[in-house]
């Protein structure tokens, strides 16, 4: 007796189609999985076992063969556990009913409980893609898996819905529901808690119009991590497709709350300085998400930044450039996305007062040196935008003078962000910061002015290649803000003036 179930699996953040095919035969009873399973898919034999004998259905005496296909992709997980056991059974005829337009995801325990999984939206909108017609999922899964349209979902929380689903005795109610309003998550920080930083706030709104990576340099308490912890909430509104690419990641990396249905507030994430390179990359025998990626299509804020680990930081390079982190181990190569902006912060020196108005520095010049080193050139080109946070008096701090709220912030920052999204339509380009070199020749048209200036700065600060690069598209950030078509000289000036500081600190 022969039965086959459609399920998927996944590698990485990639889902693919499964077959799980079950085959009773005669001689001594026995239970093999094969299809290259791994650790995890082997056990499956045990649960699936008495999952089935604690739910009083019948355990065939006879060989079982459960195979699962494509055989030549590695296995891994607890999801195959419902679809071997609903093979087994149809194997079996304690099924009748026809499943060929089904499939089956989810981890069962050893009383027939269906328990939630990792990865079940990428899942389900592969099932979709492959025109399955429904999917049962795990009930603690619901809200994840039910934004996906075009498919039935239906959440399970046992084994007995499943069968009476199945044989028409009692039907699941499709999870699927629009989203609305109320499910946004408002934050509860706002830009007008910040008293003084004109010039930071000025530095971060241009950052986040353009998506522009950005170190700020100051003595401890002045707010550096404040201000980088309100960034996200002047940032565009996510897209859909945003929000479903952002929600795939924490699905797979387990980092999805249950009653969560998509991540619709753009990440923030910071991770200790002691966090590994694997940590920051992703990694393990079969490498999950690590913070670059689940930071993607929003902020990693990285404070304290020359106390991480120069590996760690080094690790940094690649998906600054690319907007991808790619992991090779001895199983595969697999590739996470990382569209991120990346706010660092650091003190001046390691006592953290060189320049401060009243405090003393007690740094040697070797240790001062020593300290700016821990951050290499390389890193410090790629980080676009560099500005100095200064102390702040007193009467800035107790003014009763209102600031400037997230929300005005932002509405100018989706003015240029309307300006890129109308300049870049048709091309993988999201923002001015991700420009290829062709485009920024294309689109940051200098005045005669601005680029007499750029070639003077050029010459005296001894700018990079890559700083060259950068400073006409933050320049071009500026001009959107503006509503400008041409990079004028005020824009150009501004824009060389927040590349200016690594010369102060790092000549």
């Amino acid at each position: 007796m022969f039965a086959k179930v459609k399920t998927q699996g996944l590698i990485g953040l990639n889902a693919f189609d499964v077959t799980v095919e079950a085959d009773l035969s005669s001689g001594l009873p026995r239970f093999d999985v094969v299809g290259l399973p791994d650790a995890t898919v082997k056990e499956s034999r045990e649960r699936v076992r008495a999952s089935i004998k604690n739910c009083r259905f019948e355990f065939p005496i006879s060989r079982i063969t459960v195979n699962i296909a494509p055989a030549d992709i590695k296995k891994e997980g607890s999801f195959y556990d419902l679809p071997i056991l609903i093979a087994i059974l149809k194997a079996g005829n304690q099924i009748k009913a026809n499943i060929d337009d089904y499939s089956f995801i989810g981890e069962l325990s050893l009383n027939g409980e269906i328990r939630s999984t990792n990865g079940v939206l990428p899942m389900v909108i592969q099932a979709k893609e492959s025109n399955v017609g429904a999917i049962f999922i795990p009930a603690d899964n619901e809200r994840e898996g039910s934004v996906v349209k075009g498919i039935d979902v239906f959440p399970a929380k046992n084994i007995f819905e499943v069968i009476d689903h199945l044989t028409g005795r009692k039907l699941i109610e499709p999870a699927y529901k629009e989203l609305n309003d109320e499910e946004i998550v408002k934050s509860d920080v706002d830009f007008s808690e910040v008293k003084g930083q004109q010039n930071a706030k000025r530095a971060l709104e241009i950052a986040a119009a353009g998506g522009h990576n950005c170190l700020m340099i100051g003595p401890p308490g002045t707010g550096k991590s404040m201000l980088a912890k309100r960034l996200p909430t002047i940032l565009p509104e996510m897209t859909m497709e945003e929000k479903i690419e952002t929600t795939k990641i924490y699905s797979v990396a387990g980092e999805l709350d249950k009653n969560t249905r998509l991540i619709s507030k753009r990440p923030f994430r910071s991770p200790h300085h002691t966090v590994s390179a694997q940590g920051l990359t992703g990694g393990g025998a079969s490498p999950k998400p690590g913070e670059i990626s689940l930071a993607h299509n929003g902020v990693l804020f990285l404070d304290e930044f020359p106390e991480f680990d120069r590996r760690a930081k080094e690790s940094l390079r690649q998906p600054l450039e690319d907007n991808k982190v790619t992991i090779t181990r001895a199983a595969g190569t697999i590739t996470y996305p990382s569209n991120i902006m990346a706010i660092a912060a650091m003190n001046p020196c390691p006592c953290g007062f060189s320049g401060h108005p009243t405090k003393p520095c007690t740094c040697t010049d070797a240790a001062k040196k020593r300290y700016k080193d821990k951050i290499s050139g390389p890193l410090l080109d790629r980080m676009d935008i560099h500005i100095e946070v200064q102390s702040v008096e007193y009467e800035q701090l107790s003014s009763n003078q209102k600031e400037e709220s997230s929300e005005d912030i932002q509405k100018r920052v989706n003015s240029a962000r309307a300006i890129q999204n109308e300049r870049f339509k048709g091309t993988n380009i999201s923002c001015n910061a991700k420009m290829t070199p062709k485009a920024t020749r294309k689109y940051c048209i200098l005045s005669e002015e601005a680029n007499e200036l750029l070639k003077q700065s050029f010459d005296t600060l001894g700018l990079s290649p890559r700083a060259y690069d950068k400073i006409p598209k933050i320049s071009r950030t500026i001009a959107d803000l503006e509503g400008s078509e041409k990079i004028e000289l005020p824009h150009i000036a501004e824009a060389i003036q927040y590349r200016s500081l690594d010369r102060k600190y790092w000549r």
